[in-house]
């Protein structure tokens, strides 16, 4: 059997080199995104928490702001309600 041209066992072994360049930048490629990826997720989670952390801020604002008007209102009736037992 006939050795082959040396210009085919050079491109042979630069083909194989370039496959595992191909194979290595795939790999830091997927690493990568999926590092990524896990990194949104932490995101997401963190600003659902601090939606919710608002949301309850803001329901928590709101019982507080009715809950001075209650009283607000009852210090008003108090005032006349001594006004009007004093005449």
């Amino acid at each position: 059997m006939k050795t082959p041209p040396e210009s085919y066992l050079i491109f042979k072994a630069e083909l194989k080199k370039a496959q595992l360049e191909k194979e290595k930048l795939r790999k830091a490629y997927e690493d990568k995104l999926g590092e990524m990826n896990r990194e949104l997720c932490r995101l997401k989670e963190q600003i659902a928490s601090q939606q919710e952390l608002m949301k309850t801020t803001i329901n928590y604002a709101i019982k507080l702001e009715e809950d001075m008007e209650h009283f607000k209102q009852e210090v008003e009736e108090q005032k006349k309600n001594r006004r009007n037992s004093f005449h």
